[in-house]
């Protein structure tokens, strides 16, 4: 995260709390993935095998960062690159269950087989809370921003088919509309008990409630987990 010439490594140098409060302040903080170097010293740290999942390719530059550093070194057969083709709480879970199958004895060609697969059946959406912060980082315009406010539509916005950008979902005209879009997609992708569901929010407890409330009534039986964006 860099704002005002000062570099934070996230979750180490800032918290999610303390950018949300540089947002309200008026600042537009800006974000970068990891430099290579970086990354070309964690991957020589030790010589041991790695697994990196990185944000969708397009979302983020880190997973071609993640592919120049392992290129860059000798050894690299023992280092796997995934492209998540998502972020927050779909990626999240990959980690998790990356963890889970090192714990149960998979090798690294099961786990990064088994992971892929889970790729192709996630999914992710945004909601905006406002138009103030597209509005101040330029992807939106300031007449496009005042008129939406003014007649108050909710976007959603999703991923592409390929997963590495981002583009209008629905437009609807309330918070609880545009939630009820998303499930009703859930419903026609087919998610049962065997998925899970990531409700995640930057700062808005209350909002998060919400839809998760709306969101068990369509699915009672899915497990849902809440998470603070980074």
């Amino acid at each position: 995260v860099i704002h005002e010439d000062r570099v934070y490594r996230d979750y180490e140098d800032i918290s999610a709390d303390k950018f949300l409060e540089m947002i309200h302040e008026g600042a537009t903080p800006t974000s970068s993935q990891p430099a290579i170097g970086d990354l070309i010293d964690v991957f020589e740290e030790d010589e041991e095998e790695i697994l990196g999942i990185f944000i969708g390719d397009g979302l983020s530059g880190g997973y071609q960062n993640a592919m120049g550093a392992k290129n860059s070194i000798d050894d690299n057969e023992r280092i796997r690159v995934i492209d998540s083709k998502t972020l927050a709480g779909a990626e999240h879970h990959l980690v998790e269950k990356a963890m889970r199958l090192k714990n149960e004895g998979v090798d690294i060609s099961g786990i990064e087989e088994e992971l892929l697969k889970t790729v192709e059946t996630s999914v992710s959406f945004v909601i905006p809370a406002d138009f103030n912060f597209l509005k101040r980082s330029g992807r939106l315009t300031p007449l496009a921003a005042k008129i939406g406010a003014i007649i108050k539509i909710v976007p959603v916005l999703t991923q592409t088919e390929d997963g590495k950008k981002i583009t209008p979902f629905t437009i609807k005209r309330s918070w609880k509309k545009a939630t009820e879009s998303i499930l009703e997609h859930f419903k026609h992708l087919g998610v049962n008990e065997e998925y899970r569901i990531f409700i995640c929010h930057g700062g808005d407890l209350e909002a998060a409630e919400g839809v998760r409330v709306q969101t068990e009534a369509h699915f009672p039986n899915v497990q849902i987990e809440f998470k603070s964006l980074s």
